[in-house]
């Protein structure tokens, strides 16, 4: 027996040496913090993070996504974890595919990152509901985000699923496993005064319930200045280096640094200059951050429906670092890749001590971080917006550019300043393929009611409570008796939004569309009416639904009136808004299943329909040559959906061209940065390029379906690759 015992321990031991030499984390005990950062694996940590949805992407593109984060010289990975795309009906999971969660968190460990896992499981994100499931809404007595017995149990039930997930995998890193960090709630802080006494309570359980879920990793709370011990607050914002946590024992920490901002249909696209990305990141930790994260490092694509705002675009680009289609942006990864190395050369003496800063002149600073032992590391800073300025730091001179950090990791020799880029780049653009479409054939979309499923009722109905958002789409019908000598009328609708399609006699008459910023629309126009009866359809869409505001969840959609019709010469008004409408969810052709593109019904003719309304368009592909990311260049279409092998990439609109004025061809990066400082494609499409996966595709015989609402020509849309250019070298400033 003792033979045999000492040579099980033998063996067990080597493994436990082959484990270690072959598994990025193997801790194996629980996450704690101090005021200087987290503790992990008995060590103090100056972690860099960078925000990568998995659901944005594909399980393809992952392992790149990760090789390129950790390339970039990130320690973690963080994402959110969407509801509504798990549990899109209660009590059915879905974690297949773009959802594996699991599998997403495990090639981050293989990757060597570690992971935040920000379960909420409210989120925002520009995500449709902000990650809500919309049957949570029709839940009898539910408040959603407070102190609400049937809306806390459902989030108890979700949260406990996902991080049982989570155990069961050991994908904790008190179990060996990369997940360091968990958040409950997102940005409560910002809305909570709305919610009264009962936000108090709410975040006094949501702080109790996630504790006690026991992972051994700390949870943390952004943007919320009263989260309970032990919780974290952590700071979001393009700048948080001025920001301190509730309580001089939790560490510093930045679970958002905006590196560009989100994009709107009818609205120019921001981009945020690096050099200001790079102050914001080398200020933060100067002044005593311990974990800062990038959001977004690669932001990726609202496949589907799943964008949120409303009118927030199909492409979630972000302008990060790591592009749409996972490519790098440069030089943006690469002059942060240098700060992040800068950074790391100072992290001994970062987590060592605290920092102790000194005024060397109008808006210059010294940060240094020094030990007994003789460490030392310092951080200059100028936060002039004017001027650039000549220091003395212990007896050397340096120079700080306006608007700039020098990183000292020694305390004498500059590592790196923060508004001279020495990175090599390189450029990416899109580039037409050949002709790739076979012939194309199509089926008409019925105008009004046209599905066995629809139903009357007296009075318009909000549109979310109606379709419970099954389809962007719902048909509103009634119609009016004429003698035929009428003058001509106004017909006049008014709509919570997102746009309407207004018909009369199944031709249509008018269209309106929303905005983010003013999502409502109201729609006046002039109609005859023929002798008898006439009938009047009003085609209602939303373009992804509100995820942020308190009580977000009770803004609506849809024809809520009045709807009038307006006599031209005497002003007499008919108000059809208390008349009974026949009301249809979603189209036949959704209905049918046309988007699979299997369907008997679609038909090849002669004549392609160009241009018109409400029609179903179906054609085949070959995959473009090469390995290169493909998009599809929807120039010529109006406003839909597309799909790939049944597969949605998303909605489309290239007709909503953005105004002329307010764009720069050049930004300065000194000063604050906000989304309306620095903006592209003015006079042009929000979106024109549309991402297809290449996992996707298959090398022959593709099939692509599209909604066309608006009325485009499908001849008009062509493949184009996402290429790499030819090298450059950006000149230090």
């Amino acid at each position: 027996m003792g033979g045999g015992s000492g040579a099980a321990a033998a063996m067990i031991c080597s493994l436990f040496l082959l484990l270690a030499q072959t598994t990025p984390f193997c801790y194996g005990e629980n996450v704690t913090y101090d005021h200087r950062g987290l503790v992990v694996g008995g060590k103090r940590r100056v972690l860099i993070s960078g925000s990568i949805h998995y659901m944005r992407s594909t399980p393809e593109m992952w392992p790149d996504l990760m090789r390129k984060s950790k390339d970039g010289g990130l320690d973690a990975i963080q994402t959110f974890v969407f509801w509504n795309l798990h549990e899109p009906i209660r009590g059915q999971y879905d974690f297949e595919g773009r959802k594996d969660l699991v599998k997403f968190v495990k090639l981050a460990g293989e990757a060597g990152l570690l992971v935040h896992l920000r379960i909420g499981p409210y989120a925002c994100a520009e995500w449709n509901y902000g990650g809500f499931p919309l049957w949570l809404h029709f839940i009898p007595g539910i408040v959603l985000r407070t102190d609400n017995e049937p809306f806390k149990a459902e989030m108890k039930r979700f949260t406990t699923k996902i991080v049982d997930m989570m155990k069961q995998e050991k994908l904790y890193t008190s179990q060996g496993g990369p997940i360091i960090l968990s958040q409950i709630e997102n940005e409560y802080g910002n809305v909570d005064s709305a919610y009264g006494e009962s936000a108090k309570t709410y975040i006094t359980w949501a702080a109790s319930m996630a504790t006690s879920l026991d992972t051994g990793v700390p949870w943390v709370m952004c943007q919320q200045s009263d989260a309970p011990h032990p919780i974290i607050n952590a700071c979001n914002g393009f700048y948080c280096d001025q920001f301190s946590p509730n309580s001089v024992n939790k560490p510093k920490m930045w679970t958002e640094n905006w590196s560009g901002w989100f994009s709107s249909f009818g609205d120019a696209v921001p981009y945020r200059p690096v050099e200001d990305i790079a102050f914001s990141t080398a200020r933060f930790y100067q002044l005593g951050g311990t974990f800062q994260n990038y959001y977004m490092y690669h932001g990726g694509t609202n496949f589907g429906r799943t964008s949120g705002g409303p009118f927030i675009t199909t492409s979630y680009d972000y302008d990060s670092p790591i592009d749409e289609y996972g490519l790098l942006r440069q030089p943006k990864w690469g002059h942060l890749k240098d700060v992040h190395k800068a950074i790391k050369l100072c992290e001994e003496a970062l987590v060592a001590t605290d920092p102790k800063t000194t005024s060397l002149g109008s808006n210059l600073e010294a940060t240094v971080y020094e030990t007994e032992t003789g460490l030392c590391s310092a951080f200059l800073a100028n936060v002039d917006t004017k001027s650039d300025a000549n220091v003395k730091f212990n007896g050397i001179s340096y120079h700080l550019p306006a608007w700039s950090v020098s990183i000292l990791p020694d305390c004498k020799n500059v590592a790196l300043n923060t508004a001279k880029i020495s990175s090599v780049g390189t450029t990416s653009k899109f580039v037409r393929t050949d002709e790739l479409f076979s012939v194309w054939s199509w089926i008409d979309e019925p105008v009004g009611i046209s599905s066995s499923s629809a139903f009357a009722k007296l009075g318009l109905l909000e549109q979310i409570n109606t379709t419970a958002d099954q389809s962007d789409y719902l048909w509103y019908s009634t119609s009016v008796e004429a003698k035929g000598d009428e003058p001509q009328t106004i017909l006049n609708v008014d709509s919570l939004g997102h746009g309407i399609y207004a018909f009369v006699n199944g031709e249509l008459a008018g269209s309106r569309r929303g905005s983010y910023s003013n999502p409502k629309v109201s729609i006046d126009v002039s109609i005859n009416l023929a002798a008898g009866q006439n009938k009047i359809d009003l085609l209602s869409l939303t373009v992804g639904l509100q995820n942020y505001g308190a009580y977000y969840d009770k803004v609506g959609a849809g024809i809520t009136g009045p709807v009038q019709l307006k006599n031209s010469q005497n002003g007499s008004i008919t108000d059809l808004s208390l008349k009974q409408w026949t009301y249809q969810i979603g189209l036949r052709g959704e209905e049918l299943g046309l988007s699979s593109g299997s369907s008997s019904l679609w038909a090849s003719r002669p004549t392609l329909p160009k241009n018109k309304p409400l029609i179903w368009y179906k054609t085949t592909f070959d995959a473009p040559i090469g390995t290169s990311p493909v998009a599809i260049d929807f120039t010529g279409m109006g406003k839909g959906e597309a799909w790939i092998n049944g597969q949605s990439i998303g909605r489309y609109w290239p007709t909503y061209i953005v105004q002329d004025n307010g764009c720069n061809d050049s930004c300065s990066y000194i000063g604050s940065f906000s989304p309306s400082k620095c903006m592209t494609n003015c006079g042009k499409p929000t979106q024109r390029f549309y991402h297809v996966p290449r996992s996707w595709i298959k090398s022959s015989a593709n099939t692509l379906v599209l909604f066309e609402e608006m009325g485009g020509d499908p001849t008009q849309i062509s493949f184009a690759t996402r290429e790499t250019g030819t090298t450059v070298y950006t000149v230090q400033q």
